[in-house]
């Protein structure tokens, strides 16, 4: 078979010359439609469930929104696993699916799985999945270099404006922010006055969600005009909130300032973000869809955060925290400064041990098609180009260097004894 091939290939060059030449196409098309990335990604095929319902213990958290969950979410088909975790105030559930499952299919059966859970659980408990990525899509983190700036001021500015134009990028799944203080209204309320007034925490609570409201009325025709008649009731400041009627008391209305205060806070942290030991700062992670091409979105990335940057206040500008497509780039530099460097190699030990240029052109021309259907078959399988491929991609130039050179040194033999031969057979037939 072996000998069959190399004889249809000597006396048929053109066809080989066209074949290699399709297939270094081919792959220099592959190389540049293979998703690009620094990091294998491992991780299984799963969709994460998130609940949220503050102030109640890990137990009642397990019983009544973890274990309904889990129960429902069981009957999905390819599901591999389900697993789950209930702490203080939240609830995951991890579902893991069959290696050959598409995520978004996946993600569209739990979706319709929550839809008929969600009535065994507690009033106003939503459960919500979790971003279409993986665990190693973190591909970019920044932060804020806004000095002058409080902490509360730059989360607002990261969660209202610069992380909204962010996620406009094709490719980004989420913009994950952090640091700084969440702004909220703080109801600091007197127990003894409430005693007084003989008002509980959950009538102060009920209302202030009620009056915080625009509602809607009917029209008013007047002299040949109509009006629409609205109430506005969206709180807008401390003040608004100070003015809101509780409830009688001695027909006495009891509003929110004769109880308590109220103020502008950050919400309760579990932990700070600080910068190289300079202080906190605020900034964001961008997590990356499945199987986009990481290089691709980081570089859209950085260019929405050229035209988001303008849009800045004074004195703030962004500082890249983690940028994964350094190591992206240095990947590929050393897969072709090991490629030039065989290359080189190759042809000084051919010329110096055989004196034989055209040996010497024949692996040259060999190895870059060889790197390229290496890149073909990447594409065909789904496999995206990072470290493990890409490195393995350089080791194996080594073994196309050591069987180019053993193989063209057996042909150069040979020919040469067998040229030997005819001139011999010559001489003696003179």
């Amino acid at each position: 078979m072996v000998e069959k091939l190399i004889t249809f290939s000597l006396k048929n060059r053109l066809v080989v010359l066209l074949v290699s030449a399709v297939l270094l196409g081919w792959g220099v098309y592959s190389v540049q439609q293979n998703p690009i990335d620094a990091i294998p990604d491992l991780s299984e095929n799963q969709i994460i469930v998130f609940t949220e319902w503050m102030g109640r213990s890990p137990q009642v958290i397990e019983d009544q929104v973890t274990y309904p969950l889990v129960s429902n979410l069981q009957g999905i088909p390819k599901i591999k696993n389900i697993r789950a975790s209930s702490m203080f105030g939240m609830s995951f559930v991890y579902i893991i699916f069959e290696d050959d499952v598409d995520a978004y299919w996946a993600r569209t059966r739990v979706l319709e799985r929550l839809n008929y859970a969600q009535r065994l659980l507690p009033q106003n408990v939503v459960p919500t999945l979790g971003p279409d990525g993986t665990g190693v899509g973190h591909i970019f983190w920044y932060h804020l270099d806004a000095k002058g700036m409080d902490l509360g001021e730059q989360r607002a500015l990261q969660d209202w404006y610069i992380k909204f134009a962010l996620q406009t990028v094709p490719g980004v799944a989420e913009v994950a922010s952090f640091g700084g203080f969440e702004k909220q209204y703080q109801l600091v309320l007197d127990p003894l006055k409430m005693q007084y007034y003989n008002v509980s925490i959950m009538e102060v609570m009920d209302a202030v969600k009620s009056s915080n409201n625009d509602v809607g009325g009917r029209k008013f025709e007047m002299s040949d005009m109509a009006y629409v008649i609205r109430g506005l009731g969206y709180l807008k400041n401390t003040a608004d909130i100070e003015q809101i009627a509780i409830k009688n008391y001695n027909s006495v209305p009891v509003i929110v300032k004769d109880i308590g205060t109220v103020q502008m806070g950050g919400d309760l942290r579990l932990g700070i973000f600080d910068a190289d030991g300079n202080g906190e700062v605020v900034g964001g992670i961008v997590v990356m869809r499945y199987g986009e091409n990481a290089n691709e979105v980081i570089d859209a990335l950085k260019l929405k955060m050229k035209e988001v940057a303008k849009g800045l206040p004074p004195g703030v500008t962004f500082k890249t925290s983690y940028d994964r497509s350094e190591l992206i780039k240095n990947a590929i530099e050393s897969v072709k400064g090991t490629l030039i460097e065989e290359m080189i190699a190759v042809s000084i030990v051919i010329l110096l041990f055989l004196f034989h240029w055209r040996s010497a052109l024949i692996i040259l021309i060999q190895l870059p098609i060889s790197v390229a259907i290496g890149f073909i078959l990447l594409e065909a399988f789904g496999i995206s180009s990072n470290i493990m491929s890409l490195t393995g991609i350089a080791l194996a130039i080594g073994v196309v260097v050591d069987d180019g050179i053993v193989m063209v040194e057996n042909a150069y033999r040979t020919i040469s004894e067998k040229q030997e031969e005819v001139s011999e057979n010559q001489e003696e037939a003179s």
